[in-house]
């Protein structure tokens, strides 16, 4: 008989070895002194270090501990994607990363919320212990989401957080490739609330979000949950359209009031074209975004794979 769990904390993992064994402490220690049944739901998501034999130990230990082990490395968004589908909790699903930036002790004061008829408890990271590049790229990215967002998507709010059943429910029925849970979470709608805490360091070991994954991520974001870059064609198009009125008009005047002047604007000319083949250039690209999107849509693949799952001491592929 299959157990049964009020809460799922999903964490996905990626060659972080030098945290495991920390994270696993931390988490144990949380769910000794959390009273409603609780199940951790590792993903392993394509790791080439220790990490999957530490994950098959300890849920081969523990039947709290359910790992999901990803048959190549899909991404962090994917990953969780994963997590979401084997989630088993009746009640709340907490996110959190595996590098203990997010740190699990919040469990209690998320479910406690959730209680309260919130559908999801967000967190808003007062502080990052980051570098400032990352920090100033963070603070201006959420800031633009927001002008150009087409829903409400919390500033400073990443995944970290806890959702009721039924949000989780409505996400796993969204079939988009292009993930962002947080904006996909923001859409859904229901009761939503913020909660803020100070974001730690790395536990152990390096990042393994790149400034190209981020972006990608970012990109994500723009494109599924913005009008701005497909509106920004047309705009961009009248801007150029009224400057090569306002130069035509400018010429036709100077030819009709004063034929004595040479013919000049070799460099305009020079300019307004490259202008223009810069400008259709950036329009086709745009515009080929959205078409690979849809392209990546229509192929119909799954979003992951997986290998196999170990849940109550038993593996299963």
């Amino acid at each position: 008989m299959e157990n049964i769990f009020e809460v799922s904390l999903l964490i996905p993992l990626y060659n972080e070895q030098e945290t495991f064994p920390a994270l696993i402490d931390r988490l144990k220690n949380v769910l000794n002194n959390f009273k409603h049944p609780t199940e951790i739901v590792l993903i392993n998501d394509g790791s080439t270090d220790a990490t999957p034999q530490l994950m098959e130990q300890v849920a081969l230990a523990d039947d709290r501990f359910q790992c999901v082990f990803l048959s190549r490395n899909y991404g962090h968004q994917f990953a969780l994607s994963a997590g979401m589908q084997y989630a088993r909790a009746t009640q709340g699903i907490m996110v959190l990363d595996g590098d203990l930036q997010d740190p699990p002790e919040l469990l209690p004061e998320f479910y406690n919320l959730l209680q309260q008829g919130n559908d999801v408890v967000y967190a808003i990271r007062k502080k990052r212990k980051e570098g400032i590049i990352k920090r100033l790229l963070y603070w201006a990215y959420y800031r633009i989401m927001r002008n150009i967002s087409s829903i409400h998507i919390p500033l400073d709010s990443g995944d970290f957080c806890m959702m009721s059943r039924r949000v989780l429910n409505q996400l796993n029925a969204m079939p988009e490739r292009n993930r962002y849970i947080r904006g996909m979470r923001s859409w859904v709608g229901y009761k939503q609330i913020g909660y803020e805490y100070n974001r730690s360091e790395r536990e152990a070991g390096e990042s393994k979000y790149s400034f190209k994954m981020l972006w990608r991520l970012a990109y994500s974001g723009i494109f599924n949950f913005s009008e701005f870059p497909i509106k920004f064609i047309t705009r961009i198009g009248f801007i150029t359209i009224l400057f090569s009125l306002i130069y035509f008009a400018d010429t036709l005047y100077k030819k009709i009031f004063y034929p004595e002047i040479m013919p000049q604007g070799f460099t305009m000319i020079t300019f307004l074209i490259t202008l223009f083949c810069g400008v259709q250039l950036l329009s086709l690209g745009l515009i080929g975004e959205y078409v690979l999107r849809i392209y990546d849509q229509v192929k119909g693949r799954p979003i992951f794979v997986t290998d196999k799952i170990i849940k109550d001491k038993k593996v299963s592929n």
